[in-house]
């Protein structure tokens, strides 16, 4: 920690910050959701060519929506309907720690922590399914293809907003397109009605 406030101190006399000085609104009207993995930080932008304040990047285990009313899912509506953003791209990535997630092995590792068999059992009980909580998905495309779907079929989302899946290769770069946004925008409503929003399960 020290090392880096550190380097922040020098960052900010030297006036670094200058070359990355933009606003709150993406030049690119794109908002990204992508996986936390530390494999992504630099190379995602790079491979995607970004700058700074091209893009809105929401970053969170998997690229994986759990819920159609979690904080992921508000920054997405945010991003829409408060910054402008008309595309979003779900970007998940081969060998993510979420596919094949153990929830019972991540149990474990809470009670090897120090959390309390009470605590784990007072959410259980509050109605926190631990196992559903932290349940991965089978595969990269899999955990890419229900976020595209929440995020089309969310109520709030306008049925203009195109929402693309891809998988990017976290050695090189390299994006395989999933799911093409703009041949589905019209699919977002089906004879007037509005598609239900599915949670993660």
């Amino acid at each position: 920690m020290s090392e880096m406030m550190a380097f922040n101190e020098q960052f900010v006399q030297n006036k670094d910050y200058q070359s990355y000085v933009t606003d709150k609104y993406p030049d690119k009207k794109i908002a990204i959701l992508t996986c936390m993995d530390t494999r992504l930080v630099e190379l995602l932008p790079k491979a995607l060519n970004l700058r700074n304040g091209d893009a809105k990047i929401i970053k969170n285990a998997g690229a994986v929506l759990t819920q159609p009313f979690g904080s992921a899912m508000r920054s997405l509506l945010i991003a829409i309907h408060d910054l402008d953003v008309q595309e979003v791209l779900v970007i998940g990535h081969h060998g993510c720690g979420m596919t094949n997630l153990d929830a019972d092995q991540m149990i474990k590792k809470f009670l090897d922590n120090g959390i309390s068999e009470e605590v784990l059992m007072t959410l259980e009980n509050s109605g926190i399914k631990m196992k559903r909580f932290l349940k991965g998905f089978d595969s990269a495309e899999e955990g890419v293809m229900h976020s595209v779907n929440m995020i089309r079929k969310h109520p709030l989302v306008p049925a203009h907003i195109p929402v693309h899946g891809f998988i990017i290769d976290s050695t090189t770069g390299r994006l395989e397109l999933l799911h093409d946004g703009y041949g589905s925008r019209d699919l977002k409503q089906e004879k007037g009605r509005v598609l239900p929003v599915v949670p993660f399960d």
